[in-house]
């Protein structure tokens, strides 16, 4: 039977408790972490969220106490009063409260507990799908509570940081209207209106830009976002952003640096992290042209060397028809021939492979010699001009991608950089690399649709100096939006928005959308601006991509409290799943089996 605390009241947290505390009364309350029975001495360690204290029962403690002790077992929820005393020459270094332990006068048993369905520790041996059903007891974990605690800081420090900067924190709506201009809706049906849908929003652009259209100039929210996608390694169906939008501003540069001094405020406070200059300006041309993506992990080096002019009359079939219409792009791992095998050459090609590519040429340059099959096609003049300027020399190792489509070799090459940083371990991972990438497009076509889309969405911005090319050579135009990149990884991005209704509807045409179409979509937004809008901009960042660079995990599951699947289904609920058919019924739904 469950006791109750009867009027005990927990005077320290269990990770709280040190050898200055020494002959202190207290109170802690938690789960038996591990217990020990050695027949006059009983121990049990004792966990909550802060950590672990060592409780134990000896021939001080009464009998009906230790009896009770006796029936201890782990998970068991409990609550400890005694008397704190030195661990004399039994320190635990692995623990905080290593230096003591707890001398235990009073023992309730608040919850007793089944034997759990795998062993609660820090190294953990249970498979990741067992521990996401059981996620309650995975939680109990200091990893995972650790990384929830991490979360909690920067959301305090996103929000001290906005409101002493004039921010309001507004919740903007869940059941909003589907605007399909990007990912797909989550849909919800309506029981009051049969056949009508409300969706979850992807973001609350729309909302935010009402609110500056409403005069609450500073917003922000910590925003709950939903998106019905095909899942990949570190992306959930439902996410969060510290979502902001700012009034009277043209300039990227005002949210830019606004948004810069929230960051190094985060990981100031969360990592004691000091800042002495800006973070860097990088135009998304160069970001494509060096690193190969619009997301660069500039912490190594392996830079793309565009050799286009050099080989495009190589004799070399496979790189001459590339250079015709395309480019033959190359990449120098320095140092790496030394360490790759063939079989490691060999998945590189591999890698290619999933970009579209047929696969990679490789220079292999070793101490006995240059391992390059393609160069007999190749004068010596042509091999000098590459090695100069891939500054080949031995050890190295050069891959070669060459396609009729300019973007197939620089994505593949991109991400072929990372993958060799990876698993070559080329670079510090205790580092952070901050950037803004910036000059993005504003617009690019789209074979698939037969039209233009917009890079971003369609409420971004032109760059005043790219305006004229709108009616010329709009896949020219530069748009007003910057990304935040850390790590190689995009924690955020905004823009500034069109504040004007004829350069709205300019871009909806842009965009091939009839007049039919922007009603039907977004006529309540475009009504709003018939009555003044300020000029404004903003951006949100991704909450849990942030959280996941501060504690250090890869894994997007390890700083959410109860995260989806791949399938994006929760393995702890069962959701989604069927419902009953009078809740269908009342929905006005057939289900097509």
């Amino acid at each position: 039977m469950s006791e109750l605390l009867n009027g005990l009241k927990r005077t320290h947290m269990c990770g709280a408790l040190r050898g200055g505390d020494c002959g202190k009364q207290v109170v802690i309350m938690g789960f038996v972490a591990k217990f020990r029975n050695l027949g006059n001495l009983i121990f049990a360690d004792v966990r909550d969220r802060t950590g672990i204290v060592q409780v134990a029962f000896d021939g001080e403690t009464s009998k009906d106490v230790f009896a009770k002790a006796e029936g201890l077992r782990n998970e068991y929820v409990i609550c400890c009063a005694g008397t704190v005393r030195s661990r004399g020459g039994n320190i635990n270094a692995a623990l905080a409260t290593g230096e003591v332990e707890i001398l235990v006068s009073d023992l309730r048993i608040l919850s007793e507990a089944e034997v759990p369905p795998f062993v609660i520790c820090e190294d953990i041996k249970a498979a990741e799908t067992l521990r996401l059903k059981y996620r309650y007891l995975d939680l109990r974990r200091a990893y995972l509570q650790d990384k929830l605690i991490v979360r909690d800081k920067i959301t305090k420090a996103a929000r001290d940081y906005l409101s002493d900067n004039g921010f309001l924190e507004i919740e903007t709506p869940f059941l909003g209207k589907s605007t399909p201009e990007g990912a797909r809706d989550y849909l919800v049906p309506s029981r009051v209106h049969p056949g009508e849908f409300y969706a979850l929003p992807q973001s609350p652009q729309l909302y935010k830009q009402l609110l500056m259209i409403s005069g609450l100039d500073r917003y922000y929210q910590i925003a709950r976002c939903f998106r019905d996608e095909d899942l990949r390694a570190n992306r959930q169906p439902e996410f969060t952003q510290i979502d902001l939008e700012m009034s009277y501003v043209e300039d990227s540069e005002d949210v830019m640096q606004l948004a810069e001094d929230m960051i190094k405020t985060i990981f100031g406070k969360c990592l004691d992290m000091k800042f002495d200059s800006a973070f860097r300006r990088i135009p998304y041309s160069k970001a494509m042209s060096r690193w190969g993506s619009d997301k660069p992990d500039t912490r190594f080096a392996l830079e793309l060397n565009d050799i286009t002019a050099l080989v495009k009359d190589c004799g070399f079939a496979v790189f001459t028809s590339a250079a015709d219409k395309g480019a033959v792009k190359a990449i120098n791992a320095k140092g790496l021939g030394k360490v790759m095998t063939r079989k490691d050459i060999d998945a590189c090609s591999d890698f290619a492979k999933g970009y579209g590519l047929g696969g990679l040429a490789f220079a292999n340059y070793k101490s006995d010699g240059v391992t390059a099959s393609f160069y007999k096609f190749l004068d010596q003049a042509t091999i000098a001009a590459i090695e100069k300027q891939l500054d080949a020399q031995e050890g190295d190792i050069l891959f070669f991608a060459a396609s009729d489509k300019a973007s197939l070799t620089t994505d593949c090459l991109g991400g072929l950089r990372c993958y060799l940083a990876d698993k070559y371990d080329l670079y510090d991972k205790s580092k952070y690399d901050f950037l803004w990438i910036v000059d993005f497009p504003l617009l690019e076509y789209s074979e698939e649709e037969g039209r233009y889309v917009a890079v971003h969405h369609p409420f971004t911005s032109v760059k005043s100096e790219d305006l004229h090319l709108l009616d010329t050579h709009p896949e020219q135009a530069r748009a007003n939006a910057y990304d935040l990149v850390i790590n190689g990884q995009e924690a955020g991005g905004g823009s500034i928005r069109i504040h004007d209704p004829k350069m709205q509807e300019k871009m909806f045409g842009l965009l091939g959308m009839s007049k039919e179409d922007i009603e039907a979509r977004f006529g309540f937004f475009v009504d709003a601006f018939k009555y003044g809008a300020p000029p404004h901009g903003g951006l949100a960042f991704g909450l849990d991509r942030l959280v996941m660079l501060v504690s250090g995990t890869d894994n997007i599951k390890d700083v959410i409290a109860f995260p989806k699947v791949q399938n994006a289904s929760c393995l702890m609920t069962g959701a989604p799943a069927e419902v009953e058919d009078k809740q269908l019924a009342e929905l006005n739904i057939n289900i097509k089996k």
